[in-house]
């Protein structure tokens, strides 16, 4: 399978290339180029997974194959960084995903981008952010993954701030720039922690089930914890950073000022799921040697599911509301991993989590691009210019309704199946968390029915030029996408996808399943009753509600208190006196220098007169004195 390499060197290569031509080729060139590249990708990461399903199960379980890796870096006999290819069952479904997500893109961004100044520019980002999150899920060893996880960062920032002429552009591109450092930093801290106490970077060591590597750190605390909770929770915090966790989420809803398709890209699909695919390669250290910390991940991700759901009920700009949508089904996923045991029926979290990151990536992207043909048409964000579009628009109108349906879990669609796996996972777990994730779960379809009756139904607009159905190159992948959505369910994805890569076929639980239903369509109800036709009854429950609309209206002033915290802790409190000290005492010092350097120099520059005569009577008395000291000293 040394053929995998291409994968990565071609969007690498596609990067290049179009940096290089940049506006020497036409735009047109630039995003065929591009496009046929991530064809190429896509199909050898098709035969990739149907090579590796159908020849690694070896005695029912699906072994890890490394066909590349050389050393990079030797620190020690033990400790060195290699770059290698790691094909299991996680990282095959993750360049599944990457491939066809990052293709439906760019064939959609054939259209959508049309005219945008950059063109060019644009698809070398997209290739390079491709070949980055590529990178990312192939690693062999950590170290490998963080630095491709940099890089996926950097190219988050370039697409993010595309629009580099909007304020709002750069400021996005920024804030998620600045925010995720710091949880890097956190996650850079685990890695040296980690590999200083087990002398590897190596992901098939450390998830070896081998105690003995994790022998000298068993002993060692800090404040209570051990020295390896401490690793594994610094390295969750970079997960938390790139997934948009809470209080680490202030960057994704920003992020939708970059071009919709980047949204759909990066912010739905593929970047955000990496600090879920973090957790998930690790996940037999962390749910053997610090199962507390795993726990902790479950709890982080049900706050943050919920937080984000109650504010994407009150969001009016489509994109935010999915940006919300998006940190609280990546909060779904952590909790599915933070309840999960390992292998079989207890590892059903694992396999759960997993499967609904597949299908999330799909219907998400498919509602991102939705949203994209719908801001095409009406030139706007916002709900409240919306209104009727399905009759103008009978495609995206469909396939939107497919891609809201599968997340709210309406059987037989792909977040049915997924969504109804967690729950089971939770439940088992603890009922009191089940019952919370239940009712996230009616959220989540009330939500998103506010969505789509708002923008499909309701009352219809006088739209200042009548909207019209996308061209070809965007409906075409909305309906690839609706597809996977409609029958992605029904890929038995527990036969392919296991905390221990052994084959499982959990039972159904016909009540829970039937239960999960009932509340989505009790969500979809209840939007129905206040969206689909124009009622006083939104504007009586937020009055009635008051402050805590309000609230949730303005995402509980989160970011405002960063805002403040920056202001008056960073900014006043420490970087006001470090610049004073700098100006008065580290300036003033060299000034002062100078001003003493440039006095002494006025007072003795009487002794340059150019007068020999002065020279040699200077000299004289100067001989005179030293034979005076010598001879009588």
């Amino acid at each position: 399978m040394q053929y995998t390499l291409l994968i990565l060197l071609l969007p690498l290569l596609s990067f290049v290339v179009l940096g290089l031509m940049d506006t020497k080729w036409k735009a047109r060139v630039a995003g065929s180029v591009g496009t046929l590249v991530l064809s190429v990708v896509a199909a050898l990461s098709y035969y990739t997974a149907w090579a590796y399903f159908s020849t690694a199960n070896v005695g029912g379980i699906y072994q890890k194959i490394v066909p590349l890796q050389t050393v990079w870096m030797q620190f020690s006999g033990q400790l060195h960084i290699d770059l290698g290819i790691l094909l299991d069952p996680i990282s095959v479904m993750m360049l599944v995903v990457i491939s066809t997500v990052s293709l439906m893109v760019h064939i959609y961004s054939l259209a959508y981008m049309k005219g945008e100044k950059g063109f060019e520019r644009y698809y070398a980002f997209l290739s390079l952010f491709t070949f980055s999150m590529l990178g990312l899920v192939v690693a062999t060893n950590i170290f490998q993954m963080y630095i491709f996880w940099e890089l996926v960062g950097v190219s988050s920032y370039l697409l993010i701030g595309f629009y580099y002429t909007k304020p709002e552009a750069v400021a996005a591109s920024k804030k998620a720039f600045i925010v995720t450092r710091f949880a890097d930093l956190g996650f850079l801290i685990g890695i040296l922690i980690l590999s200083f106490y087990t002398q590897t970077f190596d992901f098939g060591v450390l998830n070896s089930g081998n105690a003995g590597i994790f022998a000298s750190a068993s002993g060692v605390t800090f404040m209570g914890a051990s020295v390896l909770s401490w690793a594994m929770a610094l390295i969750f915090i970079g997960g938390a950073g790139k997934s948009a966790m809470f209080p680490l989420h202030i960057w994704l809803p920003d992020a939708m000022e970059g071009p919709t398709p980047v949204s759909a890209l990066i912010h739905a699909a593929t970047m955000v799921v990496a600090g879920v695919y973090l957790v998930a390669r690790l996940f037999p250290v962390y749910v053997t040697y610090t199962p507390d910390v795993l726990h902790g991940i479950a709890y982080v991700g049900a706050f943050t599911s919920l937080f984000a759901a109650v504010i994407a009920c009150t969001q009016t700009d489509i994109k935010r509301v999915l940006a919300f949508s998006t940190i609280s089904q990546i909060g779904y996923m952590m909790v599915g991993l933070g309840v999960s045991g390992y292998g079989g029926h207890e590892g059903t979290g694992y396999m759960a989590s997993m499967f609904h990151l597949f299908t999330h990536a799909m219907f998400k992207a498919l509602l991102f691009l939705g949203a994209g043909s719908v801001i095409h048409a009406v030139h706007s964000n916002e709900m409240q210019k919306m209104g009727g579009l399905r009759k103008y628009m009978p495609v995206t109108h469909l396939v939107f309704l497919i891609g809201c349906l599968a997340i709210a879990g309406i059987f037989p669609l792909s977040g049915f199946f997924s969504k109804d796996e967690i729950l089971a996972a939770t439940y088992m777990y603890s009922t009191g968390l089940g019952i919370g994730m239940s009712f996230i779960a009616g959220l989540t379809a009330f939500y998103m029915f506010r969505l789509y009756f708002n923008i499909f139904w309701g009352k219809e607009n006088s739209y200042e030029h009548s909207p019209h159905e996308s061209p070809l190159a965007m409906t075409i992948p909305l309906v690839v996408l609706a597809f996977f959505s409609f029958f992605g369910g029904l890929i038995p994805f527990g036969k392919f996808v296991t905390s221990d890569g052994a084959a499982y076929t959990g039972e159904t639980n016909y009540v829970l399943a039937i239960v999960s239903v009932l509340i989505g369509i009790t969500g979809i109800l209840l939007a129905a009753a206040m969206y689909r036709k124009k009622t006083m009854l939104p504007d009586r429950v937020s009055q009635s509600l008051g402050f805590i609309y309000q609230l949730a209206r303005n995402k509980f002033y989160v970011d405002e208190l960063y805002l403040f915290i920056t202001k008056n802790v960073f900014f006043k409190g420490m970087a006001s006196p470090v610049s004073w000290y700098d100006r008065h005492v580290v300036n003033g010092s060299v000034n002062g220098l100078a001003v003493v350097t440039q006095w002494v120099s006025v007072k003795i520059k009487g002794i340059q007169t150019g007068k020999v005569q002065q020279y040699a009577w200077v000299f004289l008395l100067g001989t005179l004195l030293m034979a005076f000291l010598i001879l009588f000293l």
